[in-house]
């Protein structure tokens, strides 16, 4: 395959980059700010709110495959109109999609469990727009994969990660959750889910979580443990006594998707187990 990442220097991304040319695919990765560091994949710049740079790149790449493993915020023109602009330019080049979604176009409300079945009915702007993307790619690129996913988990990349490592030094204030509940995924596993549904003729949404749904701080005393961290100066909370918006319990039902995967989508307290 000849695979083009967009997104390829974030979490999830990077792994991408690495699985695909390790895998030995021509292998295409765009960047914002700054080129990831895997020597082996051609970097390009690219901003997905610009058109015409979107199809000087995909010009010049050709890729059989399109992941999109973009992260961003609420901005509305990046996280649902960028998406939207990518499938129109993948059917176009005839390239398979693979489009990152989240766990964040659900409320929690009225059920905790999600299969792919499920409609969206995001509560905050950033779910939202991540569910605006799911629509206007499916309804655009029909033979799309959307793939949502949980809270991505890594080495001290990744954003919860630095988040445990900070609280546990007390370099900085607040609280994990013991009411805050999600599926977590390991950025390995995720990244191997990915490449393979792009190698099929798979289509539609797509859940790739893992498989133990657990709380916000039981999250953290795991990375802890694993981490050689002491748990005890975890602080937990809450949320339901904050303002903070946004779905409280929400598990993703993967196991439609597993059975289509030779990937082990791990639970946290497998992949977090402490290392002997």
């Amino acid at each position: 395959m000849t695979v083009l990442i967009v997104g390829g220097s974030g979490l999830l991304g990077a792994e991408l980059v690495r699985q695909s040319t390790a895998a030995g695919h021509t292998t295409a990765a765009t960047f914002a700010s700054r080129p990831g560091s895997v020597p082996a994949a051609t970097w390009y710049e690219l901003d997905l709110r610009n058109p015409d740079r979107l199809e000087a790149v995909m010009t010049e790449v050709r890729p059989s495959v399109v992941i999109n493993a973009t992260s961003s915020d609420a901005d509305w023109t990046v996280t649902a109109e960028g998406p939207i602009r990518l499938a129109m330019a993948a059917a176009q080049h005839d390239s398979r999609l693979v489009h990152v979604s989240s766990d964040a176009v659900f409320s929690g409300l009225g059920r905790v469990h999600y299969n792919e079945a499920c409609d969206p009915d995001p509560l905050t702007p950033y779910g939202a727009a991540k569910a605006a993307a799911e629509t206007g790619v499916r309804l655009l690129y029909p033979a799309s994969v959307i793939a949502r996913t949980s809270l991505i988990i890594g080495g001290t990349g990744s954003a919860h990660v630095r988040i445990v490592h900070d609280l546990a030094a007390g370099r900085r204030d607040g609280a994990l959750f013991t009411d805050d509940i999600r599926c977590p995924v390991h950025v390995t596993d995720l990244a191997a889910g990915l490449l393979e549904l792009a190698a099929t003729d798979a289509r539609g949404v797509h859940h790739l979580a893992g498989a133990h749904a657990v709380t916000r701080y039981e999250l953290g005393v795991l990375i802890a443990r694993r981490d050689r961290l002491d748990p005890s100066r975890l602080p937990q909370g809450l949320r339901a006594d904050t303002t903070l918006p946004g779905a409280l319990d929400v598990r993703l039902d993967s196991r439609r998707t597993q059975r289509k995967l030779r990937t082990t989508l791990r639970g946290a307290r497998d992949f977090l187990a402490p290392r002997v």
